[in-house]
C-alpha cells in the first residue's frame, strides 16, 4: 500500500505518524514537509497525487483540512479541523515547528492574507466525495466530528484517544479502521 501522509499543523514529514502507519500498515509512505501557505502546500500534494498516485492519503488535524481540499478519491483523516482559519488567528506568529524539517526551518510566520486564503477554502467546502473519518472521543485541541458527519453521513468514526494518535491508539484501533476503508 501507498501512503501520502499529511501532517498536522507546526509539523514534519518527520512526525511520528508518519512511522507508526508505516509499522502498522506495512505501507510505503510519502511524507512531504508542507508549507503553511495554503496554495503552495495544495501545489506540492497535487503535484505528489499526480506523481505518486498513492492508495490512500491520510490527513492530520491541519493536514486532514488539506486532504479534503484535495479531492482524492481515498481520503483519510485523523481528527480534522475544518475550521484552521480561527487556529491560525488565535496564533501569535512566529510559529515554532514541533518536529524537524528538512529545510531546518524552526519557526513559520502567519500573514492575515493565509488566514483569509484558509477562509476562503473553508467556504468553498471540500470536494472530497467519500473520505473516511476517524476522531479521537477525548480530542483536547480540535472537535470537529459532529461536522464531519453531517457533511459525510456515515463516514465518521470513533475511536479512543486524544487529538494526537499513540502507537497503541494507531495499532489497535486506526490502522484497523484505514485497512477496512480501503477493501
Amino acid at each position: 500500500m501507498r501512503i501520502l501522509f499529511i501532517h498536522g499543523l507546526a509539523s514534519s514529514g518527520a512526525y511520528k505518524l508518519a512511522d507508526m502507519l508505516r509499522i502498522n500498515l506495512k505501507a510505503d509512505v510519502t511524507a512531504p514537509d508542507v508549507p503553511i501557505d495554503p496554495d503552495e502546500a495544495l501545489s506540492l500534494l497535487r503535484g505528489l497525487v499526480a506523481d505518486e498516485k498513492p492508495d490512500l492519503v491520510v490527513g492530520l488535524s491541519w493536514g486532514g483540512f488539506l486532504a479534503l481540499q484535495l479531492g482524492y478519491p481515498r481520503t483519510a483523516v485523523i481528527n480534522p479541523d475544518l475550521h484552521i482559519s480561527q487556529l491560525l488567528r488565535a496564533l501569535k506568529s512566529p510559529v515554532k515547528y514541533l518536529s524537524p524539517r528538512r529545510d531546518s526551518a524552526t519557526s513559520f510566520l502567519l500573514t492575515e492574507e493565509i488566514c483569509q486564503r484558509y477562509e476562503q477554502l473553508e467556504s468553498a467546502g471540500f470536494p472530497t466525495q467519500s473520505p473516511i473519518g476517524l476522531f479521537a472521543t477525548d480530542d483536547e485541541l480540535v472537535h470537529c466530528g459532529p461536522e464531519f458527519e453531517r457533511l459525510y453521513p456515515g463516514h465518521a468514526k470513533q475511536y479512543p484517544g486524544k487529538h494526537l494518535p499513540t502507537f497503541p491508539e494507531v495499532k489497535h484501533h486506526i490502522a484497523p479502521a484505514l485497512l477496512a476503508y480501503c477493501e
